[in-house]
C-alpha cells in the first residue's frame, strides 16, 4: 500500500498520504545490458493487433487525443490504443505488466500483486500523468498519483494513450501524457454473457462474469471480478516478519445504464468500484484495504444537426486504511493506539462540453469544474481536511482539409489554491502520399503540488507553485497493407520541478527531505513503434524508446528511468491456436537522484496461447519470465542495507474463457 509512514524507496520520507518521491532529479548512467540491446534494438515495432492477420485499424475512433471522436489515421497526437484482446492475453496480470510493454512507458512496483505502483510516461514523473477511468479522475489528490495495483485488468474494455503534454486539454498534471481505462460495456439488444475463471502460480484464482443488453429503450451492463493470490515477499528477504509472503485479493464491480430518451438524446449512469486487501512487509504484520470508486450521470444531447452536447456529473474515490503496528506512547507525536491510518480524496467532477461543426473543421467548446477534498488521518495527533477548488475553460479546433490536419488548444484553469494558469496547444498533420504522413506539435502543461507538497504537518509549504513544461515533438509514419511503422521525436523541457530535497525550514522538520521548486529537467527521446504482417498468419510488432530524462544542473537520470527499454512481440495463428511470444527489457536504472544505487537492464521473455474450443469457448494459457530473470525494479532504500522490492520469477497461468455470440 502506498498510504503509510516509513522511510522508503528513495530514502526520503513517505507520509501517511503517499510515498513521497525525492526522486525529481536524475542520473548520469547510459550503461545498458548488452542483451537488451540486442534484442531491442534490432526490431522495434508497435504491438497493437490482436491477431496474427490484422494490422492497425484505421477506423478506430480514438477520444483521448481530442476529448471527441476521431478517426486514428486522423490523430496528430502520439496514442496506443490497446484492445480487450490484448488484454485477455494478460491472463493474471496487472495494468502496469500490460502497460509497460507499450511505447513510452516505464513501471515500478514495491513487490508483487496488490502493492504501490508507478507510471513513468515519456521519462516524466509519475504524478505527470492524468489517468480517467470512463473520464473521471479517481487518483489521490495526497500523493498525486493513481494505484494502478487498483484497477483489475477484467474491468477493462479498452485503453487509451496520449503520451505528450495535454494540460491545454485535462488541466493540470498532464505533464507526461493522459491515460484513460474504459470499463467494460457491451451495447446490445440481445442479452449476451461472459463469464472466465482461472488458475495461476502464487494459489493465484481469478474469476470474471458480466451480462449486458437491453429493455425496449434501456440498455444495460454489469460485470463483477475477483482475484485472490497468495503472491510472494514483498521485499527480496526472508527474516522475521518479513519472511511470509505477501497476499492480495480483490473484488470489483463496474455497471451502467443508459436510457434513449429520443433521437440524438440519451441518458446514462456509470459505475465503478475496486476493493483491495494487500499485505506488505514491514516490522509488523501491515496490511492495506482500498477502495476505488468513480460514478457519473452524464446527458448526451444532439440539439442541432451541427451541434452536440455532453453534461457529465460525477464523483472520484480513493480511499485508504493502512495498518501498522499499534504506536501506545501518549507524549508520541505519532501517538495511534489503534495503528490504523485512514486517507479519503473525494473528486467531484463537472464537465459540459459543446462540440460544434463547422462549414471547415469542427470547435470544441467546455466548462470542467473539480472540487478536491482530503480527509486524513494519519495517528491521533496528525489530521488534515483540506479543499480545493479548479474552474477551467476550454476551447478547441480540429479541422481535416484534403491532406491536412490541424489542431488547436486553449485552456484556462482557476484554482483556488494557485490562481490562474493558462496552456495552449497546437499540431499539425499532412499526408504526403497515401502511405506516409508527417505530424509536428508543441504544447504547454503544468502540474499542481499535491496536498501533501503543500500542507502535510511539518512538512508541506503552501508556496509551491506548479511546475511547468514545454513539448515538441515530430512524427513521421508510414502505412501500408502489411508493413506499418512510424518514428517520433520528442523534447519535453520542465521547470520549477518540486523536489523532496529542500533544507529545514520553520514549517518542515526534515531537513534535506523538505519540498521546494528546483531547477529543470530536459527530456529528450526518440519512439519508434510499428508491425509487420509477415504473411496471413503471422505477425511481428513490437516499440522501442531511446531517451534522455536528465536534470540540467547534475545531468544525472531521473530516478527508476533508463535510456532504453522496449518490446517485441510474435503471434502465429495457426488454424483454432493462437500462440505468441513477448520480450520486454530495459537498460541500467537508478534508485537514487545521485545514481549511485544501480539496477541492471533486463530481458523478460513470456509466451501466450489460447485455443477456440467452439466459438464461445476458448482455453487461455500464458507463462511469464520463462527464463526465471533475476531482475530488481525498485528498492527500499539507498542505503548499504537497502533491500530489493521483490519481482515475479517464472509463473504460469491457465484459464477458461465464455463468450456469448449473438
Amino acid at each position: 500500500m502506498r498510504h503509510f509512514f516509513r522511510f522508503d524507496t528513495l530514502n526520503s520520507p513517505v507520509f501517511p498520504f503517499s510515498q513521497l518521491h525525492a526522486g525529481s532529479h536524475v542520473t548520469k548512467g547510459n550503461r545498458m545490458n548488452k542483451k537488451v540491446i540486442a534484442g531491442l534494438i534490432s526490431l522495434a515495432f508497435y504491438h497493437t493487433s490482436s491477431s496474427a492477420t490484422e494490422s492497425i485499424n484505421l477506423d478506430e475512433v480514438v477520444v483521448t487525443a481530442t476529448r471527441t471522436s476521431q478517426a486514428r489515421e486522423n490523430v496528430i497526437g502520439d496514442v496506443t490504443v490497446i484492445d480487450r484482446q490484448a488484454i485477455e492475453r494478460m491472463g493474471a496480470g496487472s495494468i502496469t505488466d500490460l502497460l509497460r510493454m507499450q511505447p513510452g512507458v516505464q513501471i515500478s512496483a514495491n513487490g508483487g500483486a496488490g502493492t504501490g505502483s508507478n507510471v513513468y510516461l515519456r521519462g516524466t514523473n509519475d504524478q505527470h500523468v492524468v489517468v480517467l477511468v470512463d473520464g473521471l479522475r479517481i487518483n489521490s489528490a495526497t500523493s498525486g498519483t493513481t494505484s494502478f495495483e487498483n484497477i483489475p485488468l477484467g474491468q477493462i474494455e479498452s485503453i487509451e494513450i496520449l503520451r505528450g503534454p495535454a494540460s491545454s486539454l485535462y488541466g493540470a498534471d498532464a505533464i507526461g501524457g493522459v491515460i484513460q481505462i474504459f470499463t467494460r460495456k457491451n451495447i446490445s439488444d440481445a442479452p449476451v454473457v461472459s463469464a472466465a475463471a482461472g488458475l495461476g502460480s502464487f494459489n493465484t484464482k481469478t474469476a470474471e462474469f458480466g451480462i449486458s443488453g437491453a429493455v425496449s429503450a434501456l440498455k444495460y451492463g454489469v460485470n463483477v471480478s475477483s482475484m485472490d493470490t497468495e503472491s510472494f515477499s514483498a521485499k527480496r528477504i526472508r527474516v522475521g516478519k518479513d519472511a511470509d509472503d505477501d497476499s492480495y485479493r480483490n473484488l470489483s464491480t463496474s455497471a451502467f445504464l443508459e436510457l434513449a430518451l429520443a433521437q440524438g438524446h440519451t441518458w446514462g449512469l456509470q459505475f465503478f468500484e475496486s476493493k483491495g486487501h494487500a499485505e506488505f512487509d514491514n516490522n509488523y504484520e501491515n496490511f492495506g484495504e482500498q477502495t476505488l470508486q468513480s460514478y457519473a450521470f452524464t446527458s448526451k444531447n444532439q440539439f442541432t444537426d451541427i451541434w452536440h452536447s455532453t453534461f457529465k456529473l460525477g464523483m472520484g474515490v480513493d480511499d485508504s486504511d493502512s495498518h501498522a503496528r499499534p504506536n501506545t506512547n501518549p507524549a508520541s507525536s505519532s501517538y495511534n493506539p489503534s495503528g490504523i491510518s485512514q486517507f479519503r480524496t473525494e473528486q467531484q467532477q463537472l464537465t459540459w462540453q459543446h462540440d460544434i461543426q463547422l462549414p471547415i473543421g469542427a470547435l470544441t467548446l467546455a466548462y470542467d469544474r473539480l472540487e478536491q477534498d482530503v480527509d486524513a488521518q494519519s495517528n491521533v495527533k496528525t489530521t488534515v481536511k483540506k479543499q480545493r477548488n479548479n474552474d477551467s475553460f476550454l476551447a478547441s479546433y480540429l479541422a481535416n482539409v484534403d491532406k491536412h490536419t490541424l489542431q488547436l488548444s486553449l485552456r484556462e484553469d482557476h484554482n483556488t489554491q494557485f490562481g490562474n494558469y493558462t496552456t495552449g496547444g497546437v499540431g499539425y498533420g499532412y499526408r504526403i502520399t497515401p502511405e506516409w504522413r508527417i505530424t509536428a506539435s508543441y504544447g504547454k502543461a503544468f502540474k499542481a503540488p499535491t496536498f501533501n507538497q503543500l500542507y502535510f504537518p511539518n512538512f508541506g509549504d503552501p508556496t509551491l507553485t506548479p511546475e511547468k513544461s514545454d513539448n515538441i515533438e515530430a512524427t513521421a509514419r508510414y502505412t501500408g497493407q502489411h508493413f506499418n511503422a512510424g518514428i517520433t521525436i520528442f523534447e519535453n523541457k520542465i521547470r520549477n520541478l518540486i523536489a523532496n530535497a529542500g533544507p529545514a525550514t520553520s514549517g518542515c522538520t526534515f531537513g534535506g527531505f523538505c519540498p521546494i521548486n528546483v531547477g529543470k529537467v530536459e527530456i529528450l527521446g526518440t519512439t519508434i513503434d510499428g508491425n509487420w504482417n509477415i504473411n496471413d498468419n503471422l505477425l511481428l510488432s513490437g516499440n522501442l524508446t531511446i531517451q534522455s530524462p536528465r536534470d540540467e544542473e547534475t545531468d544525472q537520470l531521473l530516478v527508476r528511468r533508463g535510456n532504453r527499454y522496449g518490446t517485441v512481440n510474435l503471434m502465429h495463428t495457426w488454424g483454432k491456436l493462437q500462440w505468441g511470444s513477448e520480450i520486454t527489457g530495459a537498460s541500467t536504472r537508478y534508485n537514487d537522484t545521485n545514481n549511485t544505487k544501480a539496477m541492471r537492464g533486463y530481458m523478460l521473455v513470456n509466451f501466450t496461447a489460447n485455443y477456440k474450443l467452439s466459438p464461445e469457448w476458448k482455453l487461455e494459457a500464458r507463462a511469464n519470465n520463462v527464463f526465471d530473470k533475476n531482475y530488481i525494479i525498485a528498492y527500499t532504500g539507498n542505503t548499504v542495507t537497502a533491500v530489493p522490492y521483490n519481482t515475479a520469477g517464472s509463473n504460469l497461468f491457465v484459464g477458461l474463457r465464455y463468450s456469448m455470440k449473438h
